[in-house]
């Protein structure tokens, strides 16, 4: 490359674009602005929220469903504070997330400054704080470098932040050097031998296994060998949550284990002599907070060692790639090592066969209100497909058992800061990165009036997308908190508002959805969503999610 003297901002831009970076989320400030006009101008093209918050959620879900790198661009000081919210969820979420704020300018060693700076705030404590791998470009000389370390920060899973003062953003720089060079990719680790054998030890013992597999199972690619270790050994086939549909279609699949399960799943799931967890945390929810998987022999295959056993005991540990360590495991464990095989009888299948989740509740529908329960049944059977689902936090979630999708990758849950509001965000950076697929937004009308100024970013950026909007008036996981202790609900409860015509007023086609007779009226627009699409789906509060129970008797036992 020739020497040239170039702003320091648009030599970052240059390197962003050779990383393959085609769009980055944000809000601008003016400390960004011209930082974000130059990203755009480059062919990057930038998509702008109302709230820095969905801004940085908006890249976290890019990132989730196309496996690449999401960009979120803010603004310094009360835009960093606005959008921590997100950056913590970001973190937490194991997304490659990279969030480029501005920063106040580095200090020229004058002894009087024009002031105060109304914007003042020590971004870098704060965000280290909150646990974000933070780095500030202090200068344009070592602007490129800062980028490419903050860059392999974020592809290493979690939320990165990169600082760029105002005056190193404008300052010229020289380009004579190679851009810095690209993350390296990590090779999946194989697990020790001793491991293995130690696990195929347990599992020759066993008469009715159990593999439990989760997201890092998925990112593994150990599908097709979890089925085959599955076959092998006359195992029952689960996942976690966050795993879900890994199996769907096997006729030993029993879903999601957990707070999430079905009463078939939690009836087998119980017999159970021996677990194998692959990828999976086994986080509260997972457990059922403590009570969903058997007192039995359990091995736990995890990339990190300090995953391993970290919320529930596991009696042999297996460090290594979910994919690698089942293929050891089927070599471990020729044909033949598990002679009895009750959990594959016809018996057994014929009961998987039978089952049918949508007689598995009584349905509480009202004259004006729906069950979510059989809301979800019903939607099942409406919506395309091939569709993403991202959901928010609430009771709501008691409706995740109902709605299938194509795979793991396709099911996204926000609640990694246990926390409404982030859902919207990230729904619109799914649709992003899949916009040949239908992604429905699944949210409560708490966590929807905290973000509904993003229908109009819907609408302004042309990202395809079905909300579905379980309103139940209330702050429905707080109302239920409060039943169970018996205390007044008065303060969780809202007006029954219509936002059906909000959504119309900024270009969805909407309905209001009563009954299922007025969503069967309107299963032509979500087989074939043409646009944006809204349904204010009115609930029937009573319905208690299963995890508000279990969550209720665990805080009870603990106090």
């Amino acid at each position: 490359m020739s020497d040239r003297r170039i702003p320091t901002y648009q030599a970052l831009v240059d390197d962003i674009k050779a990383l393959g970076v085609e769009q980055v989320f944000g809000l601008m400030s003016d400390d960004t602005a011209v930082f974000a006009t130059a990203l755009d101008s480059a062919g990057i093209r930038f998509y702008g929220a109302r709230h820095e918050n969905n801004a940085i959620a908006m890249a976290e879900g890019f990132s989730y469903r196309s496996g690449g790198l999401g960009i979120a661009v803010i603004g310094r000081g009360p835009a960093t504070a606005n959008g921590l919210h997100a950056a913590t969820y970001a973190s937490r979420s194991g997304s490659n997330v990279l969030i480029i704020s501005g920063e106040a300018a580095v200090p020229s060693g004058a002894a009087n400054g024009i002031g105060p700076d109304y914007k003042g705030f020590n971004a870098t404590a704060v965000l280290a704080a909150a646990g974000i791998r933070t780095f500030v470009a202090t200068s344009p000389s070592t602007a490129r470098g800062v980028l490419a370390d903050a860059v392999a920060a974020a592809m290493q899973g979690g939320a990165a932040a990169l600082l760029l003062p105002v005056n190193v953003q404008l300052a010229d720089m020289d380009t004579s050097d190679a851009s810095p060079a690209r993350p390296r990719e990590r090779k999946p680790a194989a697990p020790r031998a001793q491991a293995i054998e130690a696990a195929a030890a347990v599992v020759r013992q066993s008469r009715k296994p159990l593999i439990l597999a989760g997201m890092g199972a998925h990112r593994a690619g150990a599908k097709e060998a979890l089925e085959k270790l599955a076959e092998r050994t006359g195992a029952l086939l689960a996942t976690s949550a966050r795993g879900k549909d890994m199996f769907r279609g096997n006729p030993a699949n029993l879903g999601i284990v957990g707070s999430f399960s079905h009463s078939a799943a939690r009836r087998l799931v119980h017999e159970a002599d021996c677990v194998l967890v692959f990828g999976a945390g086994l986080n509260l929810l997972t457990m059922s907070f403590g009570h969903s998987l058997p007192n039995v022999p359990l091995i736990q295959v995890d990339t990190e060692r300090g995953h391993i056993g970290r919320w529930h005991p596991a009696d042999v540990a297996v460090v290594g790639d979910a994919r690698l360590a089942a293929d050891a495991l089927i070599e471990a464990l020729p044909p033949g090592s598990n002679a009895e095989r009750p959990f594959r009888s016809e018996e057994t299948l014929r009961f998987l066969r039978g089952f049918d989740i949508a007689r598995d509740f009584e349905p509480a529908n009202t004259a004006r209100t729906v069950d979510p329960r059989s809301l979800g049944v019903a939607l099942e059977k409406l919506l395309p497909a091939n569709r993403n689902l991202v959901y928010d936090a609430g009771n709501f979630l008691g409706i995740v058992p109902y709605l299938s999708v194509p795979g793991p990758g396709h099911f996204k849950l926000t609640s990694d800061f246990a926390s409404i509001g982030l859902g919207f965000g990230t729904a619109l950076g799914v649709a992003k990165a899949r916009p040949d697929e239908t992604t429905v937004l699944v949210i409560g009308d708490g966590g929807f009036l905290m973000t509904m100024g993003e229908l109009e970013t819907v609408v302004r950026e042309d990202l395809p997308l079905v909300i579905v909007l379980m309103n139940d008036c209330a702050y429905g996981a707080e109302l239920h908190f409060l039943k169970m202790r018996e205390l007044p609900v008065v303060k969780s409860v809202f007006p029954d508002v219509d936002y059906a015509p909000v959504a119309e007023a900024f270009g969805f086609q909407a309905a209001t959805i009563r009954t299922l007779e007025d969503l069967q009226r309107i299963a032509p627009m979500l087989a074939r969503p043409d646009g944006p699409v809204f349904l204010d789906c009115k609930l029937n509060a009573a319905v208690a999610a299963p995890f508000m129970s279990e969550f209720h008797e665990f805080e009870t036992r603990k106090h």
